[in-house]
């Protein structure tokens, strides 16, 4: 059974387990297709961790590129998928996370061990390692690990924060925009 919970506050246990569909994930996360990288989440501990999957198809964009003949997913999209899981992780401490998006600020660590490649899943587990919230700001370290078939085939560190998405839609003098 799928327990979906809306935005915690300090008040609710800090140990609770939560598993998210692909419908309540687009209720949290800004991505869509064809930058969604994360299909479910079947296990979410508050500022701790969480564990979720991305089912790897044929059907990838960037499988036509990469490469024709021997399809593999890019390393930076595995990335990609590790920071999507700790956003979702971390804008559900968010009450309007709709005006929210989350940035990278750094990503350390990063190895890859195994191809992957149409028809695995990915698991990704993402623990939190620093997280550091003050009024108008949260920011946060995380180390995911993603697997397939049980084996790891990638891991890195990434480090986020949260902005408000009004922030680089000024007035478009500079011609800056956020992430």
């Amino acid at each position: 059974m799928i327990e979906a919970t809306p935005p915690v506050n300090d008040a609710s246990p800090t140990v609770s387990k939560v598993a998210l569909d692909i419908h309540e994930i687009l209720k949290i996360l800004p991505h869509r297709y064809p930058l969604l990288l994360i299909d479910r989440v079947l296990e979410l501990k508050r500022k701790e961790s969480i564990v979720a999957i991305k089912n790897v198809t044929i059907n990838e964009p960037f499988f036509n590129g990469h490469f024709p003949g021997l399809p593999i997913m890019p390393g930076v999209l595995i990335v990609e998928a590790i920071a999507q899981a700790g956003g979702a992780l971390l804008l559900t401490e968010v009450e309007d996370r709709d005006h929210k998006v989350m940035v990278f600020t750094g990503i350390e660590r990063a190895k890859f061990r195994r191809p992957v490649s149409p028809g695995d899943q990915l698991r990704i587990e993402v623990e939190v390692k620093g997280w550091r919230a003050i009024p108008r700001m949260i920011a946060a370290k995380m180390h995911g690990v993603a697997f397939v078939a049980g084996k790891r085939v990638a891991e890195a560190t990434v480090s986020c924060q949260l902005i408000d998405s009004s922030r680089g839609r000024g007035d478009g003098s500079n011609g800056a925009a956020a992430e």
